[in-house]
């Protein structure tokens, strides 16, 4: 399935329904593949792309679209990210402050213990605050390298 064929399925997926939650996974995925119909791309890179998207399979029809369609979604910013190393807008941020989230509840439990749920509290809002700005310096310089879709 060609790059213009797979925007042209979700573009009347969008016109196909009225729920707010599935219009916005069709949204990003056009902004995705919007996003490399633009990039210069080998054949062989645009073939290899076409060949994942062949193999999500997405003419399908799916009793729950929603699911279907993020789940295939998922799949191809994966394979974007571990093949072209390209990422959406806010992909490190996220991860970064959900693991923010997670060391910073270990480190309010370890360190501030003697404070009850305050010293989790603080925990868990340094520890977001301290993985979002990581992951805000990572998409920057992934942004530098033009890596961003």
């Amino acid at each position: 399935m060609t790059l213009k064929n797979t925007l042209n399925l979700f573009e009347s997926l969008i016109t196909k329904t009225t729920k707010t939650s599935e219009i916005k996974i069709y949204e990003k995925f056009i902004y995705t593949l919007t996003e490399l119909d633009h990039r210069a791309f080998s054949k062989a890179e645009i073939q290899s792309i076409e060949a994942a998207l062949d193999g999500l399979q997405l003419e399908s029809n799916p009793d729950n679209r929603k699911k279907f369609f993020k789940k295939s979604l998922s799949k191809f910013e994966t394979y974007l990210k571990d093949t072209f190393d390209l990422t959406n807008k806010g992909y490190y941020t996220q991860l970064y402050g959900g693991l923010g989230l997670s060391f910073g509840i270990m480190f309010g439990v370890a360190i501030f213990s003697n404070l009850g749920s305050l010293g989790i509290s603080l925990g868990l809002i340094g520890g977001m605050v301290v993985g979002s700005i990581m992951g805000r310096h990572k998409d920057a310089q992934v942004k530098a390298a033009g890596n961003m879709l």
